[in-house]
């Protein structure tokens, strides 16, 4: 989602004549987009504000904005630590950022920001074209979340639930295939939550897999308690929708998903992915992890560990718990880092074999990858199969844009390497 609207932001900023810039020395305004689901992320803030200060330590200064979701949950405090930052502007109010940059040109004022008026900004969204080219694109479609997670931020940085009507994002998704987008991933805090009037998710993917030229669609963040019977059968029906779900677990513990408010259990989760499997057996799923939960005792965590087996995620991600400022379990008692470390450490390993395992059985098959572009070493270009496995392939063809028929030839943790079909029919018939 920080890339889609870094991407708005450029396409708005073009109005009043800034242009993305190649040169970090020569740029006259930075924009720095944040996130603020990891604590790190505003560590980052203060290095790449550092980093600027020291390129522009005998120059004039330049603009310097801070954006995102770290503006709005510390936008006082970042002006008052750091007087460097011109303004601060939270995600749902950076339709301003032309107004903003032309005040801090006139008078340098410091600027905070971070109110929610998600209506205003995609209604001034809606009248700038999306200017993005790339083969595989992506499309805001709901923002916010009412789930209230006790770990979670996004309430507080996002506000509450919005979705944006289908007329809206089917002439967006238009305009992103009218610029190269052969596929695009519909993004959402919560985005199997998108309701606009009496229409759900299901019925937008319906919507926007009528244009043509489109070949593939994906969605991601979902939420276990929202994946509806309509959704199920739209992964049975549509062809150019992508096998692969992102479903947000946490915890393979019914008790620490009680304790983070997750309002799902593990027994609803499964029955989900087996209707999903029923539904089309290509299903496969990825899914967030967080390690080390307060409360969590070593049966909770093997209960984790037991998910993991049992569903076998070919992709997941996973954090020890990390207390964000703001929210309900920033003053939980934590357990011990060390014992965190060592069940996440664990759990990695884990859910690498499974990942490994998986990833073998694609060995010397023939996979439809869907190439985005060319690598920085000659003839090679990388691409992704249906279930959003990285793909390299050498070729003298093109084949920015092109869905090919690979057949996997090698494998390694994070890639997948093989050669198109053709050659491999050439090679045959010259024997």
């Amino acid at each position: 989602m920080n890339e889609y609207d870094s991407n708005r932001i450029l396409d708005l900023t073009k109005k009043i004549n800034y242009f993305p810039s190649d040169s970090i020395e020569e740029s006259n305004c930075y924009i720095l987009n944040t996130c603020h689901i990891r604590e790190k992320a505003t560590h980052k803030v203060y290095h790449d504000i550092g980093r600027i200060k020291k390129k522009f330590r005998n120059k004039k200064k330049p603009i310097v904005i801070v954006a995102g979701c770290v503006a709005q949950a510390e936008g006082d405090i970042l002006l008052k630590k750091e007087n460097y930052i011109d303004a601060v502007i939270g995600p749902q109010s950076y339709h301003q950022i032309n107004n903003i940059i032309l005040n801090i040109e006139k008078n340098s004022q410091l600027n905070n920001f971070t109110e929610f008026d998600v209506i205003e900004k995609f209604d001034t969204l809606n009248h700038i074209t999306n200017s993005n080219s790339k083969v595989s694109s992506f499309l805001t479609i709901q923002e916010g979340c009412d789930k209230f997670c006790k770990f979670c931020v996004v309430p507080y940085t996002r506000g509450p639930e919005f979705s944006r009507s289908i007329n809206e994002l089917v002439e967006e998704a238009k305009q992103l295939v009218i610029n190269g987008s052969k596929e695009i991933t519909l993004l959402g805090q919560n985005v199997n939550a998108y309701k606009y009037e009496d229409k759900k998710l299901s019925d937008l993917i319906i919507e926007i897999s009528k244009i043509s030229g489109l070949k593939r669609i994906r969605y991601t963040t979902s939420h276990p308690r929202d994946f509806t019977e309509d959704l199920i059968q739209v992964h049975k029906n549509c062809e150019k929708l992508m096998p692969l779900i992102h479903l947000p677990v946490q915890s393979g513990s019914n008790k620490i998903l009680d304790n983070m408010n997750r309002k799902h259990t593990i027994e609803e989760y499964i029955k989900v992915f087996e209707k999903l499997k029923k539904a089309n057996s290509n299903i496969q799923l990825s899914s967030d992890f967080i390690i080390g939960y307060p409360g969590e005792t070593m049966k909770d965590f093997e209960q984790t560990m037991e998910l993991m087996r049992k569903i076998k995620f070919i992709n997941s991600y996973s954090f020890i718990f990390s207390a964000r400022p703001g929210t309900p379990s920033f003053n939980l008692k934590k357990i011990d880092s060390e014992l965190a470390k060592k069940r996440l450490s664990n759990f990695q390993n884990l859910s690498n074999k499974i990942k490994t395992e998986y990833r073998n059985t694609l060995l010397n098959k023939t996979i439809d990858v869907l190439f985005e572009n060319k690598t920085k070493d000659a003839n090679k270009y990388f691409g992704r199969d249906e279930c959003f496995n990285s793909v390299i392939v050498n070729s003298s063809e093109d084949l920015t844009g092109k869905i090919k028929k690979i057949k996997i030839t090698k494998v390694s943790q994070n890639t997948l390497f093989g050669e198109t079909t053709s050659k491999f029919i050439k090679e045959n018939f010259a024997a």
